[in-house]
């Protein structure tokens, strides 16, 4: 199914207007903002926010966090039409993760679209992110499967994950995999490591194309990082990730 026709069958108004907007703009691309400093996250939101859907960030690692970093992504979210996904990896207590969401330095319920979860903890993980995310009208993704050497989210783990996300459709849109886990269509899919070339950096992350991605995995979001962070142009290299990630979509719906 198309992204547009699959966007009518969720419950989640998060999942949603993601579906939608990716099918408005013609992107299925998200960047992965690893970056220490305001200035630098701003500044690379701005120059490749026409061409994503989503803008995933790293916020406790940014070294002179303020509120005018939050507001500055919303307005650019909002100029540039894309989500903000904080790559928080919630996996403790449901107790402990509702005040971790909601709470503290960063309050991220108040500001990030989507954020995901480690499902090793149970369901509590879950139940607890939502008593705070549902009301919000937020979508939780759950990792069942990773990109690094050696993983141990595989095999039944990764069943259980599934089985935990299906049961909670109101406020569980997809999952960070590698693979398409379940043909629920109100289940999204979303792949990091992610490079034009496979290959491997040698600390134990392994890339994978974007063709591989959408078109051979069947999965639905492709997050690029340092291949376009880091690049000397990261605008014209989101761009061809924009277009990679596009093209197979297309083919795949074909």
């Amino acid at each position: 199914m198309k992204y547009s026709q699959r966007a009518k069958l969720c419950q989640n108004p998060t999942a949603k207007k993601l579906l939608a907007l990716m099918d408005e703009k013609e992107t299925n691309l998200s960047v992965d903002t690893n970056l220490t400093k305001k200035g630098e996250i701003l500044e690379l939101a701005d120059l490749i926010g026409p061409e994503i859907c989503l803008l995933k960030t790293h916020i406790d690692v940014v070294e002179n966090f303020d509120q005018e970093l939050i507001e500055g992504l919303k307005k650019l979210a909002k100029k540039h039409n894309f989500l903000i996904f904080e790559d928080r990896k919630f996996a403790d207590t449901g107790n402990t993760v509702k005040h971790q969401y909601q709470h503290g330095l960063y309050h991220i319920a108040d500001w990030a679209d989507i954020v995901n979860a480690h499902s090793v903890a149970g369901p509590g993980v879950i139940s607890g992110l939502k008593e705070v995310g549902l009301t919000k009208g937020r979508g939780l993704l759950l990792i069942a499967e990773m990109s690094t050497e050696g993983t141990l989210a595989q095999g039944e783990y990764t069943r259980n994950t599934v089985e935990m996300a299906l049961a909670n459709k109101d406020f569980v849109i997809g999952f960070i995999s590698r693979h398409k886990l379940t043909d629920d269509q109100t289940m999204i899919h979303m792949t990091p490591g992610v490079k034009l070339i496979a290959g491997s950096d040698g600390l134990g992350q392994q890339w994978i194309t974007p063709e591989q991605i959408i078109l051979e995995q069947g999965n639905d979001i492709i997050i690029v990082g340092r291949g376009i962070y880091q690049a000397d142009d990261p605008l014209v290299e989101a761009k061809k990730y924009r277009e990679a990630g596009w093209q197979a979509y297309l083919k795949r719906e074909k």
